[in-house]
Parts: structure tokens; sequence; C-alpha cells
């Protein structure tokens, strides 16, 4: 997931301020103890507004992941914007496991696990961290298979490359969030790097 605002780019204003206000109530008191009232609390409008639009708490942080994972999905990036696979695949290994000193995805990775922690418990949270899985799975597979067709990258199985890649980005993320410690996302990055230049890169392609 990259650093840039989520909110920014929401066409509807009232719901990007619905959204910013939640994600900042999450933030300063943790999933367990936010209310209505302290998202309220956040918010510019009137809180009516709020129920205006959802029910109550559950309704809008359902509403509230879903908003999230669509501006992660339209955040990954894409292959246009590349020389060829390898540096597309490098560029989102950089791009999921983004500098831990940057506030702003460190939150926005915190927001994120806070909600997946809910998801054993919440058909909605998990149907909906189930398809955006997918799609980040499929996005790599995808990368995979190009990087095959262009000569770049071995005969691998696509679909085996990226849940490897997926799994161990998740892993060092989560790690990262639940204790603090900002190795596992440095070390995850070195070793995915290691891992494209020398067992995903075709012999004599790579001379970086």
């Amino acid at each position: 997931m990259g650093a840039p605002d989520p909110f920014e780019s929401a066409s509807d204003e009232t719901r990007a301020e619905m959204m910013r206000a939640t994600y900042d109530a999450l933030r300063k008191h943790g999933y367990s103890d936010l209310t209505i009232q302290r998202i309220g609390d956040e918010f510019p409008k009137s809180k009516s507004l709020i129920y205006q639009h959802y029910d109550g708490k559950d309704g809008l942080l359902v509403a509230f992941l879903e908003f999230l994972l669509e501006r992660f999905e339209a955040d990954v990036p894409t292959d246009d914007e590349f020389a060829d696979a390898r540096e597309h695949v490098l560029t989102l290994v950089d791009h999921a496991l983004a500098d831990p000193d940057d506030d702003e995805h460190a939150a926005f990775l915190g927001a994120m696990t806070a909600l997946r922690g809910q998801a054993p418990y919440d058909e909605a949270y998990r149907e909906q961290f189930a398809d955006t899985d997918a799609f980040f799975r499929e996005h790599v597979a995808d990368i995979v298979r190009d990087g095959i067709e262009e000569g770049v990258f071995r005969d691998v199985d696509p679909e085996r490359t990226a849940a490897f890649v997926a799994a161990t980005i998740d892993g060092a993320q989560s790690q990262y969030v639940t204790t603090g410690n900002d190795e596992p996302i440095e070390a995850a990055r070195r070793e995915l790097t290691d891992y494209v230049r020398t067992r995903l890169v075709a012999d004599g392609e790579d001379d970086r």
C-alpha cells in the first residue's frame, strides 16, 4: 500500500469527510473503543448526517473498509508505467513495503490491520478482504505472465509466485503493525528483491 492520502481522490466531499473522520477516530481510539460519537467528534459537519447515511457503527465501518480497499486497488502501480515486468514487480514490492518512517503509510496499515482482525468474526469484512487479496495476487500473477512472455522472467508458475510474494508482504506488514518493529519490512523488501533478481529473472536478463 502506498502513502498518498486516500481521501483526496474521493468524488463525494461529504462521504470523503465521513471516511476521514472514521479513519482519524480509528487511529486515536482503536477498533474496540470506536463509537459513532467519537467519529462525530472528528466530522466537520453535523453528526446527524452520519445517521442519514448509515444505521450505525457497523454499517459505517463496512463502508469505510470498502472505501479503503477501493483506494488501495486504485493506488497499485499499473503496467503502463514501466519499461518491463522486472521493473514493475520491483516497484510493486517497494510500493507495498514502503518506508516505515512514513507516518501516513504506517497509519493506513494500522487501520487496515485493525479491520482485518475482525474478518474472522464478520462475513462482510471477510468477503471484502478476500476479494482484495485475490485482486492483488492476480495483479502480481499478471505481471509475472507478462514477464514470461517478454522473456524477462523464467517459466515459473505465475499463481504460486504471486501467492508467495503476497504472503511475504502481508506477513511483514502484519508484524510491523502489531510489534512496532520495522525490521520485518526491511527484511522482506531485501529478500523479495533478491528473489526477483536471482530466482525470477531469466539468466542474463538482470544486469543491475
